[in-house]
C-alpha cells in the first residue's frame, strides 16, 4: 500500500538515502526545503514528491509555512535535517548554540506537534535521525551533543505520550557517516576526509527502513548504528 511520508533534510546524507528508498517503491513524499526554490529542487529529485518552503532556523514560522500544505494522513514523518559547529564551551558563540538548538531540536519539535493530528490519523510513526552525540558529548562538541541528547528527551517523552494514539516513535544513532555533514565536520577540526572510512548512508537507511517497516504488534524504540570492522 501506497504511503506518505514527511522528511526534512532530504537533500543529501542519510535523508536522501531514507527519502530515495521510499521514493523507489512509490510511496509519496512531502519534502520541506528552506525556501521556494530549494523546495521545487528537492521535488524535481524524486516521483510522486512536493515541495514545501519551511524555515527549520525559524520554527514559529513552520505553522504558517505549513498550513493547508500537510495531507490528512502522514505515515511517517522522519526527522534527517540537522547542523553542526564544534567548539569548546569557552569559545562557542550564543549564534552557534542557537542555531544548533533552533534546528536541531527546537524545529524538531515544532514539525512534531503540526504533523502529529495527520500522523495519529494514519496510525503511523515518528522517526528521529540522531547521533551517537545524542548518547554520549565529548569535547567541542557541547552544542551539538546538546541539541542531540534533548532530541532523545522529546523522542522518548513523545512515545509514552502517544502510544494510546497508536503512534510509534523510533529513534536511530548513527556513528560517523560519509555524509556532507561529516566531510563538514571533519573541515572544522581540521582534518582530511576520506568517507570510504566511515559508515555508508545506505547502511543507515537499511536500519531506518527495517524499523519503519516492522508489523505493528512491535516497536524499535532506539537502534545504534556503528562502523564496522574494516
Amino acid at each position: 500500500m501506497t504511503q506518505t511520508h514527511l522528511i526534512t533534510g532530504a537533500g543529501s546524507g542519510i535523508g536522501l538515502a531514507i527519502a530515495r528508498r521510499l521514493a523507489d517503491r512509490g510511496d509519496r513524499l512531502v519534502l520541506l526545503g528552506r525556501s521556494d526554490a530549494r523546495a521545487a529542487e528537492l521535488a524535481d529529485l524524486f516521483p510522486n514528491a512536493v515541495g514545501v518552503a519551511a524555515d527549520l532556523r525559524e520554527p514559529a514560522e513552520l505553522a504558517g509555512a505549513l498550513a493547508d500544505r500537510l495531507p490528512e494522513a502522514i505515515d511517517t514523518v522522519i526527522h534527517g535535517a540537522g547542523v553542526v559547529e564544534l567548539g569548546p564551551v569557552s569559545d562557542l558563540s550564543v549564534a552557534a548554540w542557537t542555531d544548533q538548538l533552533t534546528v536541531n531540536l527546537i524545529a524538531a519539535a515544532e514539525l512534531t506537534r503540526l504533523a502529529l493530528p495527520a500522523v495519529r490519523t494514519a496510525r503511523g510513526q515518528i522517526l528521529f535521525v540522531n547521533s551517537g552525540a545524542g548518547l554520549t558529548a565529548h569535547p567541542s562538541w557541547s552544542a551539538y551533543a546538546a541539541s542531540k541528547h534533548g532530541l532523545k528527551a522529546l523522542a522518548d517523552a513523545l512515545r509514552g505520550e502517544e502510544s494510546a494514539n497508536g503512534v510509534r516513535v523510533t529513534t536511530v544513532y548513527p556513528g560517523r557517516t560519509a555524509t556532507p555533514m561529516q566531510a563538514e565536520v571533519h573541515r572544522q577540526e581540521g582534518r582530511d576526509y576520506d568517507p570510504a572510512a566511515f559508515i555508508d548512508p545506505e547502511s543507515v537507511a537499511t536500519t531506518a527502513l527495517a524499523a519503519l517497516d516492522l508489523p505493528r504488534d512491535a516497536l524499535v524504540p532506539d537502534v545504534s548504528v556503528r562502523p564496522g570492522p574494516r
